[in-house]
């Protein structure tokens, strides 16, 4: 049965989804659909810079026939409605204290053929970096045989993230916003558990550094962009103070990926990332450039 006519209370959310990023005029670009699966498992484990990322990812999967089944924390239950409709979607809440039922959930989920949407990090850095990670995506991966596909997020941050909680969302017209999916990690380096996710960060950290460093997404001259991060020449806080402020669980695993925690701010750098993958930004279609960056155009 054709994804569009099943599951109401999912179409209705994606629906709603939709008409907000009208509403706000989202620059959408969506690089590497071909990478998510249209049938069977798949662990789509992405980046988390916004409180609109489930919005800007649904529409990536839909695009390609999947409903996702988020990883959501258990707070989004506990008002009546919102947490009936979760139900009837098939999010999975997670509570920190006892993270052993979402992930048991999601594994059944898994073997029923479903995609399943994790943010790894557990929350957003307030530094705008790949932040540390709970190993769970790679378990998963490792356990059900599923493909673990990562991607990134950027743009959505400058409607509204974390940080100053008087800050009003931003909802001026026509912002930028990137989803990038790129292809599968190799299921022979995700055999050890702590090695897949330092694999995982590696990957997150060289795909989000991408997208940040894409013009569209630089600051403009002079501008003091607190959501854009410090090592790129931005303002946000650097990642030792981020570490700081983030609210970690206690599990997650400390990165060995991303800029240097020693909270100095090294040069913006424009053309290429430390991470595995080499250069940062290569020439590519913005839309089914698979493996390959989005283009800076």
């Amino acid at each position: 049965m054709s994804v569009a006519t099943t599951e109401p209370v999912y179409r209705l959310a994606n629906g709603l989804g939709r008409a907000a990023l009208r509403l706000l005029d989202l620059d959408l670009r969506i690089h590497g659909t071909e990478q998510l699966p249209t049938s069977g498992p798949v662990v789509l484990a992405a980046t988390h810079v916004s409180f609109l990322d489930f919005v800007v990812l649904e529409k990536a999967a839909i695009d390609r026939g999947r409903r996702v089944r988020f990883l959501t924390q258990v707070q989004a239950w506990r008002h009546p409605v919102v947490g009936w409709a979760m139900d009837r979607m098939r999010h999975v809440p997670v509570d920190r204290a006892a993270p052993a039922a979402a992930y048991l959930t999601a594994r059944r989920l898994l073997r029923e053929g479903e995609a399943v949407g994790v943010f790894p990090e557990a929350g957003i850095s307030h530094a705008f970096t790949v932040r540390a990670l709970m190993p769970g995506a790679v378990a998963l991966a490792r356990e059900t045989g599923a493909p673990l596909v990562p991607a990134a997020v950027w743009g959505p941050q400058q409607v509204t993230s974390v940080g100053d909680p008087t800050r009003r969302p931003d909802l001026s017209r026509g912002r930028a916003a990137d989803v990038w999916i790129g292809p599968a990690l190799d299921p022979a380096r995700l055999t050890d558990v702590e090695e897949g996710t330092d694999l995982l960060g590696h990957t997150l950290t060289r795909m989000l550094e991408t997208l940040q460093r894409l013009p569209r997404h630089r600051p403009r001259p002079g501008e003091q962009d607190d959501r854009y991060p410090r090592h790129l020449g931005g303002y946000a806080p650097d990642v030792r103070r981020g570490r700081e402020l983030d609210d970690l669980p206690f599990s997650a695993r400390c990165p060995s990926w991303g800029p240097p925690s020693d909270g100095a701010a090294a040069p913006a750098r424009s053309r290429e990332s430390r991470g595995p993958g080499g250069p940062a930004s290569r020439p590519g279609p913005r839309r089914g450039s698979g493996g390959r960056p989005p283009s800076a155009g």
